[in-house]
């Protein structure tokens, strides 16, 4: 064993030092500090220092422990709140989460990486698998729950049909079957776009039916998609939408008539240009027309009309009226007729409030009036009444949305 020079008193380093000296000269050392200069560094650190250095090595060695939320094997998780999945001890390096039914849930890790959060609600009624691994470790977190069914639901019915050609002021409407409290979280789940793209805007007529629609009418040829995202929105309280689909109309070409009640004339224009002017009878001084803009939103090529379905009594009753297309919910139509004179046309306002043209009875005369204006119109085409003696049509009162300014449409939005 080495041992360093240890001076003398007078501060002068001796040559030689016998064995009885150097034994005195240990002996005059410190019993730690011998023990200290005997010790190899690995010593020190398990002696003085051992117990952090033990402790260290254990928190190295820890287990990353994985939570998932909602509990893995709940049968009724809720639907309302995100899926989160948790991670200490470590931090995340995956996670997905696959419905039965062909969805996965997308979400986002904090910063640390110890917490993910799924960007969407899980769908209810529906069973998940979560797979999650930490960083470094070999083996997979999998965790199964499965949410619960809403109590309550509601569905929107639409206008126009899926994939139909209408004309261009055809709204996209929407009726729900459970009357809507919050507007604003279901109007916010659906969207209405368009090709050539335009401006589109919700407008609610009252708390089951909510109407879309530019502000002039569609251009000709457009393409008009509805996204509806209503599944797990709640409307009222505790009343849930089931939908989630996307449906595509298409808008064909562009027929607008103008029937002018003083003249009695209808003037029928396609894509601008005059195609057909027909001789009219409209309501008479005791059940004026309707007047302002209108929307063809029902066609018959025949059907019944009873005056008691109006709030008219029994004064008609004609089971076979030809070539009648609907103007307004409460009983507007146009509509041929065989049971006045020809004279009528063009000269007299006759009817109980709808505008007619000289048909035939059986409608298939393809040579009368109603036939040719029936064959040329398609759902959505625009009617405009005009110096009918009647004030502007309601614009919940059919499809007919268009009688509304822009400004008073947009101030029907919940968004």
């Amino acid at each position: 064993m080495g041992v360093q020079h240890i001076s003398n008193g007078s501060g002068r380093q001796s040559g030689k030092w016998s064995r009885r000296g150097i034994l005195a000269a240990l002996g005059a050392v410190p019993a730690g500090a011998a023990l200290a200069g005997c010790s190899s560094s690995a010593d020190a650190s398990a002696g003085s220092g051992g117990k952090g250095a033990t402790a260290s090595v254990k928190s190295a060695t820890k287990k990353a422990t994985i939570t998932v939320t909602p509990v893995s094997g709940t049968k009724k998780a809720d639907f309302s709140t995100p899926v989160e999945v948790t991670v200490t001890d470590g931090t995340l390096a995956s996670v997905t989460v696959a419905g039965n039914d062909g969805t996965t849930l997308s979400g986002t890790f904090n910063d640390a990486k110890t917490k993910w959060t799924s960007a969407k609600n899980p769908y209810s009624g529906t069973k998940y698998t979560v797979t999650a691994k930490a960083q470094g470790a070999t083996d997979e977190t999998v965790a199964t729950f499965t949410t619960k069914s809403p109590g309550e639901t509601f569905i929107g019915y639409f206008t126009p049909e899926a994939d139909s050609t209408s004309g261009v002021g055809m709204p996209v409407s929407i009726n729900f079957t459970h009357a809507v409290a919050d507007r604003a979280a279901v109007q916010k789940a659906i969207t209405v776009t368009a090709e050539p793209e335009v401006e589109i805007v919700g407008h609610w007529f009252s708390d089951t039916r909510l109407d879309f629609r530019p502000e002039t009418y569609w251009a000709k040829g457009t393409t008009i998609t509805l996204s509806l995202k209503l599944k797990d929105v709640e409307g009222s309280d505790g009343v849930y939408g089931v939908q989630s689909k996307d449906v595509t109309f298409h808008i064909g070409r562009e027929q607008i008539s103008t029937v002018d009640l003083s003249t009695k004339q209808m003037v029928v224009k396609r894509d601008g240009a005059t195609l057909a002017t027909y001789p009219v009878s409209g309501g008479n001084a005791q059940h004026t027309t309707w007047s302002g803009i209108m929307v063809i939103s029902e066609r018959f090529k025949q059907t019944r009309m009873e005056s008691s379905t109006v709030g008219l009594g029994d004064e008609y009753d004609i089971s076979d009226v030809p070539h009648a297309q609907r103007l307004t919910t409460s009983g507007t139509f146009v509509h041929g007729n065989y049971w006045a004179s020809t004279s009528v046309f063009g000269h007299e306002n006759t009817s109980h409030g709808c505008v007619g043209l000289h048909d035939a009875k059986g409608a298939s005369d393809s040579s009368v009036d109603g036939y040719k204006f029936y064959e040329s119109s398609v759902l959505g085409d625009v009617v405009i009444v005009k110096n009918s003696g009647e004030k502007t049509v309601e614009a919940s009162n059919g499809l007919n949305g268009w009688n509304l300014s822009w400004a008073d449409w947009k101030a029907g939005s919940a968004v």
